[in-house]
């Protein structure tokens, strides 16, 4: 059995780099975002050409875990790498595949000058945030939202 690699799906400017690990990142992807819509590859190419990029945890043919995420600047807190995805197969937690996929983005954000690694996680998953406390990150503030197009 190989050892587990990181996969870097896009390129920089946002094309897609890697098509058929897109195509294999899809079922660990749904795994927390089961919504997508049924074309994965189309949304997920409009969501690299809008600033989003993707990266994975690969063991010999199989995706362990999937990372989306985007640099942004904004007013308080600077660069930063927010993360909109990140996900291990849930028959493969606990093996060290989204601690892996989490320390190369820590690495990524501090090569392309980020300040801040940042990430929203639902009240419900329990256990990722178990994961992110024990990776040294805080809950510095509330996120609220609104629906106004459904």
């Amino acid at each position: 059995m190989a050892r587990p690699e990181i996969v870097m799906i896009t390129a920089a400017d946002g094309t897609v780099a890697e098509p058929a690990w897109l195509a294999r990142a899809e079922g660990v992807h749904r795994q927390l975002r089961p919504n997508l819509p049924a074309d994965y590859a189309g949304r997920l190419r409009e969501v690299f050409a809008n600033g989003g990029r993707m990266a994975l945890v690969a063991e010999d043919d199989t995706v362990r875990a999937v990372a989306l995420w985007r640099v942004i600047e904004n007013t308080y807190e600077g660069r930063r790498l927010y993360v909109d995805d990140l996900v291990t197969d849930a028959a493969q937690r606990s093996q060290g595949h989204g601690k892996r996929l989490f320390d190369w983005l820590e690495r990524h954000a501090r090569e392309l000058g980020c300040d801040v690694l940042a990430l929203d996680s639902g009240v419900q998953r329990a256990g990722a945030h178990k994961f992110y406390f024990r990776e040294g990150m805080s809950v510095p503030s509330f996120c609220f939202k609104k629906v106004i197009n459904k």
